[in-house]
């Protein structure tokens, strides 16, 4: 594992990027792109495409870098910029698709499931879910978008992001409850 020491002052180390030092915006590349990469693979499915999406992301956040106010967290403001990018690459693949199979969605009940799965094996049960499902899911509660943003972000109702929450938490928990039964044999 790659150890990156940590710039001493970052509003320094942006003021200089955003100045186009390719030193300063590769440092800023190389703090900030792990955790990018796994924002963009929560919507992309393939990595190379996550990756893709990265690097669009990176290339904006250098592009904007003088609109940054500092008002809020330096990586506040990517996420949302590697949020909007990823979802602009699934729009440019015309792969989100919003479920309108009828589920009841004002069961405001949700079984409590409890198991010992991986994040890896998590990420996986996540990437099964239709791409609506998906995307809402991890906006809501990943990143902890509210479902008035998430509409609009995605140019869908609230009742659209609401009822698709409601529809990816019934399949992961029902996803959940089949790899309990696979793993210990019990119901």
């Amino acid at each position: 594992m790659k150890v990156i020491q940590l710039y001493k002052d970052e509003v320094k180390l942006i003021k200089r990027a955003s100045q186009n030092n390719r030193e300063a915006q590769h440092i800023l590349y190389e703090l900030h792109a792990p955790k990018m990469l796994s924002i963009c693979r929560y919507y992309i499915k393939d990595i190379h495409h996550a990756e893709e999406a990265m690097l669009n992301g990176f290339f904006k956040v250098f592009s904007n870098l003088k609109k940054f106010k500092a008002e809020g967290s330096f990586e506040g403001w990517m996420r949302r910029i590697m949020v909007r990018e990823s979802i602009s690459f699934l729009r440019q693949k015309k792969k989100i698709e919003f479920a309108t199979d009828d589920i009841e969605t004002h069961d405001s009940h949700y079984d409590a499931v409890q198991s010992d799965i991986d994040v890896d094996h998590i990420q996986k049960l996540i990437d099964k879910l239709p791409e609506g499902y998906r995307i809402v899911f991890v906006m809501y509660a990943i990143e902890g978008y509210k479902h008035h943003e998430i509409a609009t972000l995605l140019n869908i109702s609230e009742g659209t992001s609401k009822s698709q929450l409601f529809k990816a938490r019934k399949m992961l928990q029902k996803q959940i409850k089949t790899f309990n039964t696979s793993s210990y044999g019990t119901n």
